[in-house]
């Protein structure tokens, strides 16, 4: 398999979001998205008090801190005493969702760029993906070489073929910064945040960077210094990406499309190069997803039109798992195909486009009505949850766009109006309904930010993810429009800071 060309894009220019996406020959293949006033992230580690335990489920509820609750198995805590009122270190491994407080355990693990310490262990592990037993051989032996009293390591993917002495700068990285997290531990009250782990783009970085990425793009200087920091201390030697800083009028995400592939993402229904499509429907419980045949007619017979079609539909299941972040249980109702020889051909070519999939995917076989059923470790928030909300009139699962997603729409709208010309001031037809929460949340920096007066104007039938720029100009003209519109009885609530 040829190796893909991977670029980093980060989307950081607005505080209120940042936005890093995986490009992968030109396609977008993976989104990460964080909020500034998001709680509970992956990876921060708490000094915890417990408030609860639950014997009938074996596990305990923890306070974290600010009322936030995380829900601790108990099987996660072994060899630590859990007692009510007591304090606990604990580490987040899943955030909160909808009605799920975070996950957490009291099995701490640091991640650096090549290891994993494991304060506590007492194992040398190495990642499943590094593959050659010498290299594996090495790399176990080379750390055991080391100081490992007290710790137990997990050689990351990205420690194949690095040298003695990256391993050990590394791992003595872990360790002081593990003795800086006891110390505060030692003097802080509990509830409270020891350690809050890198930044998004920071963590995309230590994860995903290897020898595939040729290019990082970003749109914000501050970041760029600090990925700059980052290559020269952590980049590969042999091939390192080539770190750009996007500029002119057009947004980083518009200039290379990724906008149109996350809309794409949202959409249930996803056509394939064949004329074939997918239909994947998100439920609470569980994935499904269908495969039909479409507009494809196929090949000299049905039994190679079907095989070609789930074949195919297993290629494209694979990515769209990864770019919509999928997790838990997924089921794909392939084409039915009677041949045995068929099915283990399609079997196989599940397992070669899983292989890739940094989230455990298990596959459960396929079932006499060509069902497949799976599971893929949940890592992270789905695409779905994050940028969508039930529809507020039916409830039904069919997202509409959250406040906070709509709000960082418009000012991206509002930029590339700014950037367009040299306006004092803009006045914006908005749905009243975002307009009132952008008034009351965002204007105010964002006019700060900007150094511009913006004005919304509440429009009842605006529908929520349009916006309509009636006026730029000088401020005198904006506010001369307005006057105007007042004696003319326009009675459309104006929001303004």
């Amino acid at each position: 398999m040829d190796q893909p060309d991977v670029v980093i894009l980060a989307n950081t220019i607005d505080p209120e979001e940042s936005r890093v996406a995986i490009v992968e020959n030109g396609r977008l293949a993976e989104l990460f998205i964080e909020r500034m006033w998001e709680c509970q992230k992956n990876g921060e580690i708490y000094k915890a008090r417990v408030e609860s335990i639950l014997p009938g489920m074996n596990a305990a509820f923890v306070g974290l801190g600010d009322g936030r609750n995380g829900f601790l198995y108990l099987n996660d805590a072994r060899g630590v005493k859990v007692r009510q009122n007591g304090e606990i270190l604990v580490q987040v491994v899943k955030t909160a969702r909808k009605n799920k407080g975070a996950r957490v355990t009291a099995r701490i693990s640091l991640p650096g760029r090549y290891l994993v310490l494991v304060p506590g262990g007492h194992d040398v592990g190495v990642s499943k993906r590094i593959v050659r037993e010498e290299e594996r051989g090495r790399l176990k032996e080379t750390v055991r070489a080391l100081d490992l009293r007290g710790f137990g390591v997990i050689l990351r993917t990205a420690s194949e073929g690095v040298d003695a002495e990256a391993l050990a700068d590394d791992l003595q990285h872990l360790k002081s910064l593990w003795a800086d997290i006891e110390n505060m531990a030692e003097h802080q009250t509990a509830p409270c945040l020891l350690y809050k782990d890198t930044g998004l783009v920071g963590r995309v970085l230590r994860d995903e960077l290897n020898s595939e990425v040729s290019q990082i793009v970003v749109d914000n200087q501050e970041e760029y210094d600090r990925i700059e920091e980052y290559l020269g201390q952590y980049g590969s030697a042999e091939t390192p990406p080539e770190l750009s800083f996007h500029r002119g009028n057009i947004p980083l995400f518009e200039y290379y499309d990724i906008e149109k592939e996350i809309d794409a993402a949202l959409d249930n229904k996803v056509w394939l190069p064949s004329g074939a499509y997918l239909v994947i429907d998100q439920t609470e419980a569980l994935t499904v997803v269908d495969v039909n045949t479409g507009k494809y007619t196929g090949g000299a017979s049905l039994q190679e039109t079907v095989l070609a079609t789930n074949l195919e539909a297993a290629e494209e299941i694979a990515w769209q798992l990864r770019l919509r972040s999928i997790g838990g249980i997924v089921v794909v109702d392939f084409i039915d195909m009677e041949p045995e020889e068929d099915r283990r051909k399609l079997l196989a070519k599940l397992d070669e486009v899983f292989a890739k999939d940094r989230c455990r995917i298990k596959v459960y076989g396929l079932s006499p009505l060509g069902l497949v059923e799976m599971t893929r470790k949940r890592a992270r928030a789905d695409l779905r949850s994050v940028l969508t909300r039930p529809c507020p009139c039916c409830g039904s699962g069919f997202g509409v766009f959250k406040e906070d997603t709509l709000s960082m729409m418009l000012k991206r709208f509002i930029r590339k109006v700014f950037m367009s010309g040299h306006a004092e001031a803009l006045l914006l037809d908005v749905n009243e309904t975002l307009a009132a929460y952008v008034g009351e949340v965002y204007l105010g920096a964002w006019e700060e930010s900007f150094r511009r007066r913006i004005f919304l104007r509440a429009c009842r039938t605006m529908p929520l993810e349009k916006f309509r720029l009636d006026l730029q100009g000088s401020l005198s003209s904006v506010e001369g429009r307005l006057e105007l519109m007042r004696n003319r009885g326009d009675t459309s609530v104006v929001y303004r800071t």
